[in-house]
């Protein structure tokens, strides 16, 4: 049996949680959020590229 959940149901659920979290969050911790999650990306493509070039130095 499949459970069916009206599109309603889910926006205010969502909705709803968003609103509750936007007055706990403070400027400090999105920006620090922002500059890891920069970081993080810029270290896994530079990864990502180095294992490429060391990929292609075995296959020569």
């Amino acid at each position: 049996m499949a459970h069916h959940i009206e599109n309603d149901t889910i926006v205010g659920t969502v909705g709803g949680t968003v609103l509750s979290v936007i007055p706990n969050l403070d400027t400090a911790d999105v920006l620090r959020t922002l500059i890891l999650a920069a970081v993080g990306a810029a270290a896994s493509f530079l990864a990502t590229q180095f294992l490429k070039w060391i990929l292609k130095r075995i296959k020569k």
